[in-house]
């Protein structure tokens, strides 16, 4: 369970999340309740416990390569004799790393396994070990992450599994009853209610968020469990808890449907997400406002609720739409906006080429003015996850005579080099890839990982820097598009 130890203000680009309504999730109609009356939770719970599942993750131990000051090595060695030659005193060792084992929950959204969880309950997992309420047991593969929504989609190998409907956060409202289903402390099939204390929260905790507040319990292990209305429906994902002193305080927070419906959607379909941008950076008005009381300026921007524009990026969806550093954005299609984290949640059904409807003040004036939304790379095409095919090479890992001919400590080899990304900038066969925008390779998996990276990110090119067996170095710079 992430833990959150104090509030910070949001300052970033408004990222759309859209949701594509299909059969991936099927909601049924479920009982309501009347608003005054008495309410039963255990309809809710007969529901969810079936559903919500218990993930247990392994992380086996690894060799690593790790940099260590030797205060003595300076003194018997300064002009590097043995090796070392302006080392500073700091001498490369290989530790092997402990196994790590964690716990934490999920539910499943379909009959066919799909499971949904928190990114950072299955990140970095070598083995992922899923346990249903009945005790059955499945191995778990990761469909794919959300680092900036901290959602991730996994699978089990199952059929006729029982599935949580998802209900729509978006109708929830304060002072609402909910419990809060998962497996705290090991504790398993654990069931708290409370109510819903708040809604569009922003911790400063992930990239994109619009958290509920509930005063249901929500401890380590809660993380990715779900959050449930009287219905018995699906309406946030546990995401963590906000404490000094890491256990439970008063405060949990969950990830909304609106959100996770389209991340899942995304995942599936495209294997990463496609997240629209309205091209700013900015803050509450509220929050901008205290900064200049504090500066003892005065500030009068005509209200004081909205998105305070603190910089617009250039070539962006708001710099094309007039947009400008000042302005307040108060409304998205017609929908009120008060704070950074509500214009998230109401940007949450669009995709890069959408187009929006934004209301905002300029000089107090109220103005009017549709606005494309683009991708992270600027234009408005799909993103789509690479692999290393999109690199027409072929690689391994170097050997211990290789390092120890050339004096390095990690490398991948180009073993062959067909028509691709590589050729075209002129990487033959030998070359040793050393780093890839500033990681080090030392796995073929470290460079799926950049290349997934970059082919998603703002700027989609490799930066590797290498070394020939001649012991020439050079430094190539792979466009992905």
């Amino acid at each position: 369970m992430k833990t959150i130890t104090r509030y910070a203000c949001v300052v970033l680009s408004a990222a759309a999340i859209a949701f594509s309504a299909g059969a991936f999730f099927k909601v049924n109609a479920m009982p309501t309740y009347t608003p005054g009356q008495p309410v039963d939770l255990t309809y809710a719970t007969e529901k969810a416990l079936p559903a919500v599942v218990h993930i247990k993750y392994v992380q086996n131990s690894k060799t690593k390569t790790v940099e260590v000051q030797d205060p003595f090595a300076d003194f018997f060695d300064p002009f590097g004799f043995f090796g070392n030659p302006g080392g500073g005193g700091t001498q490369r060792r290989q530790v092997q790393t402990p196994k790590r084992t964690a716990t934490g929950s999920g539910v499943i959204i379909s009959a066919d396994g799909y499971i949904v969880t928190n990114n950072h309950v299955v990140e970095g997992a070598d083995e992922l070990t899923v346990t249903l309420n009945d005790n059955r047991e499945f191995s778990a593969r990761i469909i794919g992450t959300d680092k900036t929504t901290d959602l991730a989609l996994i699978k089990v190998d199952g059929k006729g599994l029982p599935t949580l409907p998802v209900g729509d956060s978006d109708k929830l409202k304060v002072g609402e009853w909910v419990i809060a289903v998962g497996n705290p402390f090991g504790l398993n099939n654990t069931v708290t209610a409370g109510i819903v204390s708040a809604k569009a929260r922003s911790l400063g905790a992930n990239g994109v968020e619009s958290f509920i507040q509930t005063d249901a319990a929500i401890n380590q292990g809660n993380s990715g469990g779900a959050l449930v209305n009287v219905a018995g429906e699906l309406v946030g994902i546990n995401a963590m808890l906000y404490s000094q002193t890491g256990s439970y305080a008063g405060y949990g927070f969950a990830i909304p449907t609106t959100i996770m419906k389209k991340v899942v959607d995304d995942l599936k379909q495209y294997g990463t997400v496609q997240r629209a941008m309205i091209g700013i950076a900015g803050l509450d008005v509220h929050a901008h406002i205290d900064q200049q009381k504090e500066k003892n300026n005065e500030v009068d921007l005509g209200t004081n609720e909205g998105v305070y524009v603190q910089k617009v990026e250039d070539g962006g969806a708001a710099s094309e739409a007039g947009i400008a550093e000042g302005d307040v954005i108060t409304a998205v299609d017609g929908k009120k906006v008060t704070k950074m984290a509500e214009l998230m949640e109401a940007l949450a059904n669009k995709r890069p080429g959408d187009k929006i409807s934004i209301e905002y003040m300029h000089n107090k004036r109220t103005l009017s003015k549709t606005v494309t939304l683009k991708n992270a790379q600027g234009n408005t095409k799909v993103v789509k996850s690479a692999d290393l095919d999109v690199l027409g090479a072929q690689f391994r890992e170097i050997t211990d005579a290789q390092k120890q001919q050339l004096n390095i400590q990690n490398g991948l080899e180009v073993i062959k080099v067909n028509a691709g990304a590589m050729k075209d900038e002129g990487i033959s066969k030998g070359f040793i890839i050393q780093r890839v925008n500033d990681m080090q390779m030392r796995k073929l998996d470290d460079l799926q990982k950049a290349v997934q990276q970059a082919s998603t990110g703002k700027d989609p090119v490799l930066y590797i820097q290498g070394i020939y067996p001649t012991g020439k170095k050079a430094y190539y710079a792979v466009p992905l598009e």
